[in-house]
């Protein structure tokens, strides 16, 4: 799990991409972030990688679930 809680774009983008690189494509991530731009902007990322995104959100924070 990525918590980019508090981190500010591009960063918490930055953090998912060396996950993705690091886990070698892994079947899936989940991302915890508190900003909406941070969530459209690690989906377009997601989805130039073949993932599916699912974004839930609660208390304004949002639990982000990546699967290929």
């Amino acid at each position: 799990m990525i918590d980019a809680r508090g981190l500010s774009c591009p960063i918490p983008v930055v953090m998912v991409q060396d996950a993705v690189k690091k886990g070698n494509n892994p079947a899936e991530l989940t991302v915890k972030v508190d900003a909406r731009v941070c969530v459209e902007n690690i989906t377009r990322y997601a989805d130039s990688q073949g993932y599916r995104v699912t974004v839930k959100e609660e208390d304004g924070e949002y639990t982000m679930t990546l699967k290929k």
